[in-house]
């Protein structure tokens, strides 16, 4: 059942997916919300054995639209005011981040500032590549030219805000110089990164330099799959997640007794 709050002063929509610890907190994508995800949480959730929650981000689905046009620094504005706030008022702590995309970096900087169980990341960005952009690109012309636009107002309140919210600042000069590398090392809860080969937005260097730089971290690399994995390889990241749960052999999340890197 969707249910709404106040987080930061905006109004936010949230669900809640079965109930006890853990619980999974899902971040979405650039362009995501609730709705989007359709039942891959639940599905996920139930499998790895944990309740869920699940928000559209202010400027998303059902959530106030956006007032004013987002800062380079949105993610971690996100990641360590907005997120703690959500989750204490919620009564969560130590969840299980899993994040998409831009959610997936957000999961990244929440980890490294809060104690979390563990961390789920798909398609994840720790810096700017240059076939972000590109593609980025590319699908503002496809809002502007296609069917785009009327697709994303069937899942957002207003569709341009939340299009040109996430893609006019992907496209600020400014923001090329964005990279949240330097919170890496902090991260001391297990990592599990997940990236498709085709993915139109990301490289595998995205992963490598998580791999390299964060304490523990398992990767899975995809054949046959794009920038969403949840969409593109559903059971394979769910197995991936529920493998990687399933070895994490301490009461807290906060480490691991070997770090995995393959």
């Amino acid at each position: 059942m969707i249910e709404f709050t106040s987080v930061q002063g905006h109004r936010i929509e949230f669900e809640r997916i079965g109930h006890g610890d853990p619980v999974m907190v899902f971040l979405h994508e650039g362009l995501g919300s609730i709705s989007m995800w359709r039942d891959f949480p639940e599905k996920c959730a139930r499998a790895c054995g944990s309740s869920a929650l699940v928000y559209s981000r202010y400027g998303y689905g059902q959530s106030d639209p956006l007032k004013d046009a987002r800062r380079p620094d949105y993610m971690h504005e996100e990641a360590l005011t907005t997120l703690p706030e959500l989750l204490g008022k919620l009564g969560i702590e130590q969840p299980i981040l899993f994040g998409h995309s831009d959610g997936a970096s957000i999961a990244l900087l929440y980890a490294a500032a809060y104690p979390v169980r563990a961390v789920v990341v798909l398609a994840p960005h720790v810096f700017v590549e240059e076939v972000a952009i590109e593609g980025i690109r590319a699908i503002r012309r496809q809002y502007e030219t296609n069917a785009l636009r009327e697709k994303m107002a069937r899942y957002h309140k207003d569709p341009d805000s939340a299009f040109y919210g996430w893609n006019d600042i992907w496209l600020e000069p400014a923001f090329r110089r964005w990279s949240i590398e330097d919170v890496l090392a902090r991260i001391e809860s297990p990592i599990l990164v997940v990236q498709g080969f085709e993915d139109e937005y990301g490289t595998m260097e995205q992963v490598d330099r998580i791999a390299r730089q964060a304490p523990h971290v398992q990767t899975r690399k995809l054949e046959k799959c794009g920038h969403s994995p949840q969409r593109d390889r559903p059971q394979a990241v769910i197995g991936a997640a529920v493998d990687f749960l399933a070895g994490i052999d301490t009461p807290n999340g906060r480490e691991t007794p070997t770090s995995s890197k393959h």
